[in-house]
């Protein structure tokens, strides 16, 4: 299979969706937040394996564009998830336009965001503040961040923040018994909502914890127990994989719908710790290549990568999840091309 091909159609339909149609959606490049800071990321990844000149073009395009504007965008944890590439770009490129808007957003998460009891992340937006709540998505939106920025900027205890926030989360939000994610915590109530195990939580920290480990190369005893809860989670999502490839949106509940975003980045972390040394080949290769295979079956003839489900708030009851709408989304496109990427190397770059 051409993997590389494949890439270029999601990426040429993710460049198609720069307009300012409202039904769009989550399917737009033209804003400062996390679906687009996921893509982002996917795309940077992809330039990195392809070497493609005019994907940084793209890239340096964009925050060109973006960076220019007078309306700066509002600080929460989705919106530091653009900052990320931002990063890579800097460590890159030396654009000292970049290295301002980097240390300004450290400086937030740092000192102004809000924390939960025992400095946790907590995880605001734009809506609402989520007053002591710990979600699974601010891994990946987030702390990717810091650990990159870490490593650029040479600090490293932003490193060491990092780490925090992954140990705290697994404590919260990881179930013990059965190694999968809660999508949520609350401090104030004491509780994991509606003790979902939803698909996408448990896959921003499948992608997450192994992004973690590549960017810093660090195997300290914080990565260490880092590393065991992402074993006990993946040991958890081979057995709940669909014979199809796929999961579903809540993992434990078979029934409900089938979702591609959340089973790329369980295919890409799940190969990617393979290649890493986290995973043995068996059973864990088989396992990633079933699901990789199924959600390029989503690509359709566009670009467009199908059976995503829209963004999720928390829930309080499962009906919540069960809901969901399903369509094509900026942060289904990107996740889909961190998979691919991970699918190129292993095949030799094809």
């Amino acid at each position: 299979m051409d993997y590389r091909e494949t890439a270029n159609r999601v990426l040429a339909m993710l460049q198609r969706a720069d307009g300012n149609d409202p039904s769009r959606g989550h399917l737009t490049m033209n804003n400062w937040e996390w679906p687009t800071g996921v893509a982002l990321y996917g795309i940077y990844k992809t330039y990195q394996q392809s070497g493609d000149q005019e994907i940084l073009h793209y890239l340096t395009g964009w925050y060109d564009d973006m960076l220019s504007r007078k309306e700066q965008p509002h600080r929460n944890v989705n919106t530091v998830a653009p900052v990320l590439t931002l990063t890579c770009l800097y460590g890159e490129t030396k654009n000292p336009q970049y290295l301002p808007v980097i240390e300004s957003w450290l400086e937030w998460v740092l000192r102004e965001m809000p924390r939960t009891e025992y400095g946790g992340l907590q995880h605001c937006t734009v809506w609402n503040k989520h007053y002591q709540q710990l979600w699974c998505d601010t891994l990946f939106m987030v702390c990717l961040f810091l650990a990159k920025a870490g490593v650029v900027l040479e600090r490293p205890a932003l490193i060491d923040e990092a780490e925090y926030q992954f140990l705290i989360h697994i404590r919260y939000l990881q179930n013990k018994v059965n190694g999968l994610f809660y999508h949520g915590w609350t401090f104030d109530r004491r509780h994991n909502f509606a003790g979902a195990f939803w698909a996408r939580g448990n896959a921003w920290f499948t992608a997450a914890a192994i992004e973690l480990y590549d960017i810093t190369g660090r195997e300290d005893a914080a990565m260490r127990m880092i590393r065991s809860a992402w074993k006990d989670q993946v040991l958890a999502l081979w057995k709940y994989q669909r014979v199809n490839g796929l999961y579903t949106t809540l993992i434990d509940v078979e029934e409900t719908y089938c979702e591609t975003s959340a089973t790329a980045a369980i295919a890409y972390g799940v190969l990617k710790g393979i290649r890493l040394g986290w995973l043995p080949q068996e059973p864990y290769q088989q396992m990633g290549i079933l699901s990789a295979h199924a959600v390029i079956d989503q690509i359709d003839e566009t670009g467009a990568v199908q059976g995503v489900s829209g963004g999720t708030g928390m829930g309080h009851d499962l009906e919540h999840y069960k809901n969901i709408i399903v369509t094509p989304t900026a942060y289904g496109q990107g996740l889909t091309f961190l998979m691919l990427t991970e699918l190129m190397i292993q095949d030799g770059g094809k």
